[in-house]
């Protein structure tokens, strides 16, 4: 079986995160449903990226998946492949537990799901704070962030970071609380490079984690009219070509060099693999300056429903949504019956 070798960063606590990890997330339906459908696969996955060398699991209370997470790394640590000190397990809080008391409860709640006694990170998933009604209950989160610190200081987790924050909350937030933020996970991709978060991050040691690392280079992402680069860009194909690698992998490697973690979503094994693949090589750095002029601001993930809602971070658009009811209400396990 190939093994993949991934380094480490620094969090601002001193404990090493994997540079990149494997995500969790499988996504709605196109009719705004969890479909628990590719939870098997997801497993399959799992289970063989553990095998192979991955120790970075990024997953969340949204996702469904942590009971089937949980007996992954469970499974794993039984066959003697790893040691539960040797993995880094992230997870999220919810909007619907922003009340300071109430982080607690979920944390208490995802390791139960979990099975596990410790979480190396949790986030703060968004910034906002919506009932599972979708009321805007308008909790600041800094109030949310007391809870956070309460949950590192009683040993429930290791690190606590956020998710989703714009510069101007981090700023916040970073002048008003007793721990920093050890980690911010946002998109980044090609398109949206984010420069201006991703250096104050770094300036203040914020590790910066990207979620939707391809963009609409995925065939289930690319809108009509979504910009380049998609995964046959000409451009791509000929870097990747002179290094042997995929688009995908010199996608990866772009982030890496500029000092981002990428969690990557797959339910394919080959894909696993390929993914880790990327520090046997690195970009010079004409192909550094090419690939970043893709860089365009475009946005993936614009979560529009939430617009009106207190403390959404991003830019908002003239459209009115409602929210999809998966993202209110809903159990956990791929028999979607776990509380």
């Amino acid at each position: 079986m190939a093994k993949v070798n991934i380094p480490a960063l620094k969090l601002n606590n001193g404990r090493d995160i994997p540079a990149l990890g494997y995500g969790t997330w499988l996504g709605l339906n196109d009719k705004a449903e969890f479909d628990p459908t590719d939870v098997p696969k997801m497993v399959d996955a799992l289970s063989y990226a553990i095998d192979i060398g991955y120790r970075h699991i990024d997953t969340a209370h949204l996702y469904r998946v942590e009971p089937e997470v949980g007996q992954v790394i469970n499974r794993k640590i039984q066959e003697g492949v790893v040691k539960r000190e040797e993995l880094f397990v992230t997870t999220k809080v919810w909007h619907h537990y922003h009340r300071e008391a109430d982080v607690e409860v979920s944390v208490r709640a995802s390791l139960r799901r979990l099975n596990l006694e410790y979480l190396d990170l949790v986030l703060m998933h968004w910034p906002m704070s919506i009932s599972q009604d979708g009321v805007d209950e308008k909790i600041d989160y800094l109030e949310t962030w007391r809870g956070f610190e309460s949950v590192l200081q009683k040993g429930l987790v290791k690190a606590i970071g956020v998710s989703n924050f714009n510069v101007e909350q981090l700023k916040r937030l970073v002048a008003n609380s007793k721990v920093v933020p050890a980690s911010n996970q946002v998109e980044i991709n090609l398109n949206l490079g984010q420069k201006e978060l991703v250096d104050y991050c770094q300036a203040n040691n914020i590790v910066v984690v990207a979620y939707s690392p391809f963009g609409t280079m995925v065939p289930s992402r690319n809108q009509p009219n979504s910009p380049e680069p998609k995964l046959n860009n000409p451009t791509l194909v000929t870097i990747g070509k002179k290094y042997g690698k995929t688009v995908t992998q010199v996608t990866l490697r772009y982030l890496y060099q500029r000092g981002i973690i990428s969690i990557p979503k797959t339910v394919t094994r080959s894909r696993v693999l390929e993914n880790a693949s990327i520090f046997d090589f690195a970009l010079d750095n004409d192909d550094v300056r090419t690939i970043a002029q893709f860089d365009n601001g475009y946005r993936t993930v614009v979560p529009a429903f939430w617009q009106d809602f207190t403390n959404y971070p991003f830019e908002k658009r003239p459209v009115k949504l409602e929210i999809p009811l998966a993202l209110r209400r809903w159990k956990n396990g791929a028999n979607l019956d776990i509380e």
